[in-house]
């Protein structure tokens, strides 16, 4: 059931204004974050805590992500309304959500069939179309590419081959990048087929992103 009262309203807005006061500014990705109703996206033992900036555990060992972290990824790749976005790692679908009221077009794919599933009725429920698919996440979606933004939310230890191919010229990929224990939050502009401009920015932790395995 779909339930999102004005008490829930009334969190998200002081979340958005934890967000801000932590230095998220842009006014697209701030909107999103207040349309979209996060405790719909936990498990109800959680519900109380949905509207924190912290990241909890949902099925198949994974998190859905820091609303903080789903900001600033956001404001990274920050896509114009009507623009291809591809989602390495559906997960809860939440951080796909926000890009969705931003006004992108998302293609989302997710490795644990478990999450697949449930994610892809939410996302139903709800009436948002975002595209979802159950598969490897390293080899992207290459017979809907090309993509305008790239987005991963799991972390890599290196930049999938297969992804930057799948993303136009003059598009961007955000990805963090790193061992396991910690991440940094990375943009990689695509100049061409073979000239990248790389930025680095702050440090992160996600859960690992995993070759060529679907559950």
């Amino acid at each position: 059931m779909i339930i999102d009262n004005f008490k829930h309203q009334g969190m998200r807005k002081n979340l958005v204004e934890g967000l801000r006061s932590k230095g998220i500014n842009n006014e697209r990705v701030l909107q999103a974050i207040a349309e979209v109703p996060r405790h719909l996206f936990m498990d109800n033992a959680f519900l109380e805590m949905a509207y924190q900036d912290k990241a909890f555990p949902i099925e198949a060992g994974q998190t859905i992500s820091q609303p903080y972290t789903v900001a600033y990824q956001s404001q990274l790749l920050l896509p114009e309304k009507g623009m291809k976005v591809l989602e390495i790692g559906t997960g809860s679908g939440y951080q796909s959500s926000v890009l969705y009221k931003m006004g992108a077009k998302v293609f989302s794919i997710e490795r644990h069939k478990i999450l697949f599933s449930k994610t892809q009725k939410l996302l139903n429920d709800l009436g948002y179309s975002i595209k979802t698919f159950y598969g490897d996440g390293f080899k992207g979606l290459p017979s809907y590419a090309p993509f305008d933004r790239i987005i991963i939310t799991c972390g890599a230890r290196e930049v999938p081959p297969d992804l930057l191919k799948q993303l136009t010229k003059g598009g961007i990929m955000v990805i963090p990048l790193g061992p396991e224990n910690e991440q940094v939050m990375t943009t990689i502009l695509k100049k061409s087929e073979t000239e990248f401009e790389t930025i680095t920015f702050d440090k992160f932790r996600f859960v690992p992103m995993l070759e060529h395995k679907a559950k």
